[in-house]
């Protein structure tokens, strides 16, 4: 059974590559795109792919309108992605959401919008599959050790701190147990900021810099040694198409929001 699909943010650097990997498969149909740019011509003439047929909109209320779809992919921005997916799960389309910045409680929102509708929604913070792996190793140190610090780098043109992939780390790190602090906070001397924003039980510190594209550190400490875990990726939004089209195939799989691509894998 092919996978009708509705892509919204298919002409930007991650969108792009995942459009132009979904013209190579056979089980996935690219119906419809958004990106405001580009409204009103198709994909494949702004891809330079003649396999992706699919019209372009402006906003995905029109997308969705004008092609229901199985599955609506959220790849835009933090300051429209919870309408677009909130729009996409009334229009009874499953949901894979890959824009970062969204918060506990707008999930919150989406996930009970989903249990209304009877429908599922997979939110990656990071679609690589190294990053994937990351997480599951940060999970099993998290169990034996009570210490640690997530660092978040990413380009200097990111606007949103901390980065899905560091939101979503520490989410699930929450669920183990919050990372224990030597010293309170409270009883920091100098600058409390320096220590960074204590997010989901985790500190965390996002560095802005050109020349990194995204990167996440997390540092375990014991007494006499530490574990350092560490994602990085390159200049291509090539290491997140695996993932993302994995995510696609599964998101229609179960209903309510998961979070992180593993939990819809057998790892």
């Amino acid at each position: 059974m092919t996978i009708q699909l509705c892509l919204a943010g298919a002409t930007g650097w991650a969108g792009s590559a995942l459009a132009r990997a979904i013209a190579q498969t056979e089980d996935i149909e690219l119906v419809a795109a958004v990106s405001r740019t580009h409204a009103g011509r198709s994909l494949g003439e702004v891809l330079a792919e003649p396999r992706l047929t699919g019209p372009i909109y402006a906003t995905a209320e029109a997308a969705l309108a004008a092609h229901p779809c199985d599955v609506f992919f959220e790849y835009t921005k933090p300051d429209v992605a919870k309408a677009n997916v909130l729009a996409a799960l009334e229009r009874g389309a499953n949901v894979v959401i890959g824009t970062s910045g969204l918060t506990d409680a707008d999930y919150a929102e989406i996930a009970a919008t989903a249990e209304a509708r009877g429908r599922g929604v997979l939110a990656v913070g990071n679609f690589a599959l190294t990053a994937v792996l990351l997480m599951k190793f940060a999970e099993m140190a998290a169990r034996l050790i009570p210490q640690w610090e997530i660092i978040d780098y990413a380009s200097d043109g990111k606007k949103d701190a901390p980065s899905g992939t560091a939101r979503e780390l520490a989410a699930r790190l929450a669920r183990i147990r919050p990372s224990a602090l030597t010293v309170p906070l409270d009883e920091t001397q100098g600058l409390v900021e320096t220590r960074g924003a204590r997010l989901a039980g985790s500190q965390v510190h996002s560095i802005r810099l050109p020349g990194y594209t995204i990167s996440v550190e997390i540092i375990f400490g014991m007494t006499d040694q530490t574990l350092t875990l560490r994602h990085d990726s390159g200049n291509s939004a090539e290491p997140y198409v695996d993932g993302a089209l994995l995510a696609i195939g599964k998101v229609g799989s179960f209903m309510g929001v998961r979070r992180g691509l593993d939990s819809v894998l057998e790892i």
